[in-house]
């Protein structure tokens, strides 16, 4: 059902969704600036403070394309970013799910020595992979798994280049298969909240995000 503000005279934010092509392109020229930055030693420590910056704009540009503000999504993105961060929380101080580890100071500000953007980063990763797999598979349980297995798939990318800019630590410098497997089990059971949540899932930003996710990591990946 279209929403009232939607048929009113269009706001700021309407007028910028209304620009998509103009905000995509800055979405790229900021994605492409960070892969350069922190390629680049001499100011990669610069790039590094302006990581939570970076996911606070990816947030932003996310959040301004989506349309369906109701309760479900609220109770969503609150648990999106809860259980992400509360489950950092539990391998941080007691190896599960994921291991041992340590965050390094990079991600900025910490609650319960875990940084709070990490919260972000699992709402933006759930939001993302979520709504691509709902294009493809309209089984919510399965599209669920294959969510996780996606968000998976870009730890694998991520673990790497986190190590390098000191993100985190890892316990011996090994990335252990039970991180993995807990990236398996935490995405799945937000995964599930996201795909039988009531809310609108056609955010015409997100998985041009998730695009750029993926390819910063991967050139990072190539590149430290």
């Amino acid at each position: 059902m279209t929403r009232i503000a939607e048929k009113e005279t269009p706001t700021m934010i309407n007028k910028l969704r209304q620009k998509q092509n103009t905000v995509k392109f800055v979405l790229t020229v900021v994605y492409i600036v960070g892969i350069v930055g922190m390629a680049i030693p001499s100011v990669r420590t610069i790039f590094q403070a302006l990581t939570p910056i970076h996911l606070l704009f990816s947030l932003g540009i996310l959040l301004l394309f989506h349309r369906d503000w109701n309760t479900s999504f609220i109770v969503f993105a609150l648990a999106a970013f809860s259980i992400g961060f509360l489950s950092e929380v539990s391998g941080v101080h007691t190896g599960f799910p994921f291991g041992n580890y340590i965050y390094g100071p990079v991600l900025g500000v910490k609650l319960w020595e875990v940084p709070l953007m990490i919260g972000v980063n699992w709402f933006l990763l759930i939001y993302t992979s979520g709504q691509l797999v709902k294009k493809y598979i309209s089984n919510k349980v399965v599209a669920s798994f294959i969510g996780a297995l996606v968000m998976t798939g870009i730890d694998y990318l991520i673990e790497p280049v986190a190590v390098a800019l000191d993100f985190w630590t890892w316990d011996g410098g090994i990335i252990p298969l039970s991180n993995y497997l807990g990236w398996i089990g935490v995405s799945f059971l937000i995964q599930l909240i996201y795909h039988f949540g009531s809310f609108q899932k056609d955010n015409s930003l997100s998985t041009y995000l998730l695009i750029h996710l993926v390819i910063f990591f991967a050139a990072l990946n190539f590149i430290l």
